[in-house]
């Protein structure tokens, strides 16, 4: 077994705490198997097989128990079987644990099982000495999932406790009170309340998205667009649905077929793409290219399709049917380090418009990797120096590359300073260059592949989109606004003179909606206030008499009252900066 990292102090606490939770669910639930535990982002889990559904009232006996066996002081020991036939023996009753250790024996890794309490786990290692290294008031359980044995949805369904743990008291607090104004911030919950989108069972992973939701999408299309085309970028589009040639030759009917879906069309056999790489290469293979030609840079807002387990959905953050920003650069070895830089550069620029926090990180050659390792070593370097290059700090994350190709991630920090991947940037030297015809001619009439960058800003628009709702909480800028001002008539004889107002606005490019219904100015206001409109126009008889305007931003009481003039230019202004307020 490879050498495993020591985790630090938390990693420690948490997954010692898991082992108390299995110990603790065992003393109520005798009958109980447990499955696996690990540590995840700031807490940990473990997997039970219960005869019955566990409810809040359990965790919180669960939580009592664990508070008492750590304030026991207990040691966490090691735990070596005189035999392999002593390991059975102990695993003969639980299916999981037995799993894993049939795996590990084939593999020839080393086997290893711990005692804390009462509870012996098969466990690599990686705990706190003795519980008293625990803050008992630092930890908390918090919810029960269902969770298919290993993801795999024809395998048994097991429930999920999960828990926080933190070194401090504070730092839990901080974090219950980060998830409370998570929960307030859900995107599903302000998609609805604003009207952008709706999921509905006919579709399962898939979006329907309203006009409103469109403005926002065509907003973000528009975006990209006006750094792309400036840029040198080229937009192509491809066919959604493809033979399965395409995707032998590229590996992914190896390395992914499990994600894709397969069609059946008349007795031929067809793929939705789960990738748009290969069909990109289709289209640079059509006619031959000279060095000179290089960079070529082929952008494409595709959808794509991917097979995920329906247990995996959750809103825009995982589904089935995926936009995505994606582009392939077609270059020279020499110009690769450029071409990365310019991406940096992009997705920083992009990023700040959003107030995002970006940071970085390398991703290396997984196990599953096809291709030279000569030439994965090349393209990992290849990363590495143009983040040196632009003095970016960057963490290395071994093995999580693609199966074709190192790459750079992009995280990014929102408000509530919780990451998410957004940019990758992929050096493949391996699966797109070697497909049929995706050659140039050097300088020399020598026949050369390309390497081929792999690229996306957004990751994916749906992801984006749920991801932006989150940060800003759905006030979106007055760029991306659906509705940039409401206009709320006071009475009936003012619907005429706010019809002109609107289309006065609409002739500068501000998108507006007049509320001529029979209602309260009052409740109108409160309209416009809860779908997050970002400024608010109360036309009354001194409004239509006057060059002025009483306006209302969004998230302020105070009114101000602005030359009508003015209140054009300063939107408009705001609307082509794509300023982040008001």
């Amino acid at each position: 077994m490879a050498h495993q990292p020591q985790p630090d102090i938390l990693d420690r606490i948490r997954h010692t705490l898991s082992h108390l939770l299995a110990q603790a669910v065992l003393e109520q639930f005798p009958e109980a198997q447990p499955a696996i535990g690990p540590t995840i982002e700031h807490g940990f889990y473990y997997d039970f097989k219960v005869d019955r559904p566990l409810t809040v009232q359990d965790l919180q006996k669960f939580e009592k128990r664990m508070r008492e066996l750590v304030q026991q002081k207990l040691t966490m020991a090691q735990v070596n079987a005189s035999s392999l036939e002593q390991a059975d023996r102990r695993l003969a009753s639980n299916p999981f644990k037995r799993e894993l250790f049939d795996e590990l024996k084939k593999q020839n890794a080393a086997i290893s099982f711990y005692r804390i309490g009462k509870f012996v786990d098969l466990c690599r290692g990686g705990h706190v000495e003795n519980t008293s290294e625990i803050n008992p008031e630092a930890f908390k359980l918090t919810k029960v999932a269902g969770a298919y044995w290993r993801g795999d949805s024809s395998k048994p369904m097991l429930q999920r406790v999960y828990g926080l743990a933190f070194a401090t008291k504070p730092e839990l607090e901080h974090h219950l009170k980060v998830l409370e104004e998570a929960e307030a911030r859900d995107h599903r919950k302000l998609g609805q309340e604003l009207d952008l989108f709706s999921f509905d069972a006919v579709a399962p992973g898939a979006v329907f998205w309203h006009p409103n939701g469109m403005v926002v999408w065509n907003e973000l299309e528009k975006l990209l667009r006006d750094y792309l085309v400036p840029a040198g970028y080229q937009e192509v589009q491809t066919p959604l649905m493809v033979k399965p040639e395409l995707f032998a030759r590229s590996g992914h009917l190896k390395h992914y077929r499990t994600n894709m879906f397969r069609v059946e069309g008349k007795g031929e056999e067809f793929f939705l793409k789960p990738m748009n790489c290969p069909e990109s290469a289709v289209i640079f293979a059509v006619k031959a290219h000279s060095y000179r030609d290089l960079p070529i840079r082929l952008a494409e807002i595709g959808r794509i399709h991917r097979n995920e387990l329906s247990g995996t959905l959750g809103g825009l953050f995982r589904v089935r049917q995926i936009t995505q920003d994606d582009c392939h650069i077609y270059c020279r070895p020499d110009q690769l380090e450029t071409e990365i830089t310019n991406l940096l550069k992009l997705s920083k620029t992009i990023y700040k418009i959003f107030g995002f926090t970006p940071s970085f990180y390398l991703s290396t050659k997984p196990d599953d990797a096809m291709g030279d390792p000569k030439r994965w070593k090349e393209a990992e370097e290849a990363l590495a120096q143009a983040l040196r290059a632009n003095k970016l700090e960057y963490k290395e994350k071994p093995k999580e590359g693609t199966f074709y190709a190192p790459k750079i991630d992009i995280d990014v920090t929102d408000s509530l300073g919780r990451r998410w991947q957004l940019c990758t940037i992929q050096a493949d030297l391996v699966m797109v260059p070697s497909l049929p015809g995706v050659e140039y001619t050097d300088e020399h009439g020598k026949k050369q592949r390309p390497v081929v960058i792999h690229r996306a800003i957004f990751g994916s628009f749906e992801r984006f989109i749920g991801i932006m709702i989150e940060h800003l909480a759905g006030r979106l800028p007055t760029w991306l606004a659906p509705v940039q001002v409401a206009i709320v008539p006071v009475g009936s004889r003012h619907v005429k003179p706010s019809m002109k107002l609107s289309k006065t606005l609409n002739e500068s490019g501000i998108r507006t909606h007049v509320n001529d219904a029979n209602e309260t100015v009052g409740y109108k206001i409160r309209k416009a206030e809860k779908m997050k409109v970002p400024y608010m126009l109360v036309i009354g008889d001194k409004e239509t008499k006057s060059t002025k305007l009483h306006v209302r931003v969004r998230g302020k009481k105070t009114v101000s009252v602005m030359a009508k003039k003015s209140f054009v230019e300063r939107l408009v202004k705001e609307i082509r900066d794509r300023k982040l307020g008001p």
